[in-house]
């Protein structure tokens, strides 16, 4: 319980919604009886707005301060847009493409289900959560993890946000989806200032 309160309280301290981190709302109305939390504001310095951008997408992604900077070193290499170039690596990696394709409420829980074994890739197990999916690739539930109460009800949900024009699922089995396409910049389900993010890693 405590480790879900300090995830809402990371989201709203950030100020906007991470559904890979909590499908908690961060606007929801307080309960009967509870005093509204009172806020000051904060004039914050350039140095904070960087550091929260680049938050935004570490703790909605679940990486690492040390991944992070691994995927901004290659974004920063690679031709085009850097921030553009750093959301098609963590759109493509299999914990969030579990997610997106809605076989977990979050990318938190979609990690456990790759790391545990329960998730195939052209059939095959794999259990490396980072791992970039490409174009053409089948992403599916193993036998066991289509047993799995929490994974059926997510299923039958649907994905938490609005699945990417990158992803398709298979209209006949709901437990298999395939990356029909390239990740856009549009596809990314977080608000964040691109330019802050490079600008902190640019430093």
């Amino acid at each position: 319980m405590v480790r879900k309160r300090a995830r809402l309280k990371t989201v709203r301290r950030l100020g906007t919604p991470l559904p890979g981190l909590t499908r908690k709302d961060p606007d929801r109305s307080p309960a009967p009886g509870a005093r509204p939390a009172r806020r000051r504001p904060v004039k914050k310095s350039i140095f904070r707005v960087r550091l929260e951008e680049k938050q935004k997408v570490r703790f909605h992604y679940g990486i690492t301060e040390g991944q992070m900077q691994k995927y901004m070193e290659r974004a920063f290499r690679q031709a085009g847009p850097t921030a553009e170039n750093l959301f098609r690596m963590l759109e493509r990696r299999l914990d969030n493409v579990v997610f997106r394709l809605g076989f977990a409420p979050t990318i938190r829980a979609a990690r456990q289900l790759v790391t545990h074994g329960h998730i195939r890739v052209d059939g095959r197990r794999v259990d490396v959560p980072g791992q970039l999916i490409e174009r053409g690739q089948e992403i599916s539930v193993g036998p066991r993890g289509r047993e799995i109460p929490d994974v059926r009800a997510a299923v039958e949900k649907g994905p938490e946000v609005t699945l990417p024009g990158f992803l398709a699922r298979d209209a006949a089995d709901p437990f298999t989806g395939r990356m029909t396409g390239e990740v856009s910049r549009e596809d990314v389900p977080i608000v964040v200032d691109d330019a802050a993010i490079v600008e902190f890693y640019a430093r």
